[in-house]
C-alpha cells in the first residue's frame, strides 16, 4: 500500500503542472488559485486570508457556510493550529474561466493524524473579483452524501 496518495506525473512539478513555477503562464485567476493552495500547504493563514475579499463567503463540504473574512478565518484556525494533524492539498487538475473569474481546482487532501495517514479527493470552486476571492465552495468525495431539503 502506498504511503502517499498523490502520484506526480512525469515532466511536471509537484503540483502536476509544467515548469518550475506552477503559476507561470496561467490566467491571472488560475495563478491566484495556485497561490491560495500553496499558502495552505505552507501553513500560512495570513497568506490565505490576504486573498479573501472582506465580504467573502466560504461554503464547507459538509454544508456549513461562513460569511465575511473574520468568520472564514475562525473556520480555518483549527486546521492551521494543527488540530487535524499535518494537512496538505496536492493539486490534480485546474480549470479556469477568465471571463467569469472562476477556477475549479481538484485536489487530494492528505493528512497525518495520531491514527495514521489518510486522505480524500475533493475540489474547490473559487470565484475571484478584482484579484480577491469572493466565494470558495468546497466539495469532497464522501461515503455518505449531505442531504438537504430542496425547495422547488
Amino acid at each position: 500500500m502506498a504511503s502517499h496518495l498523490y502520484h506526480k506525473r512525469p515532466g511536471t512539478c509537484e503540483a502536476g503542472l509544467p515548469s518550475e513555477r506552477p503559476d507561470r503562464g496561467l490566467r491571472p485567476d488560475a495563478g491566484l488559485a495556485i497561490r491560495f493552495t500553496d499558502a495552505f500547504n505552507r501553513d500560512d493563514l495570513d497568506g490565505v486570508m490576504a486573498l479573501f475579499a472582506e465580504n467573502a463567503v466560504y461554503d464547507e463540504f459538509h454544508g456549513v457556510r461562513h460569511e465575511g473574512r473574520e468568520a472564514i478565518r475562525a473556520a480555518f484556525e483549527p486546521q492551521f493550529r494543527g488540530e487535524y494533524g499535518a494537512v496538505r492539498f496536492d493539486r490534480e487538475d485546474l480549470f479556469a474561466d477568465a471571463e467569469a473569474g472562476k477556477v475549479l481546482i481538484s485536489w487530494i487532501c492528505t493528512m497525518t493524524t495520531r491514527k495514521g495517514p489518510g486522505g480524500w479527493r475533493g475540489l474547490d470552486v473559487l470565484h475571484f473579483v478584482d484579484g480577491r476571492l469572493v466565494e470558495k465552495q468546497t466539495y469532497a468525495k464522501a461515503k455518505v452524501p449531505l442531504l438537504k431539503r430542496v425547495e422547488r
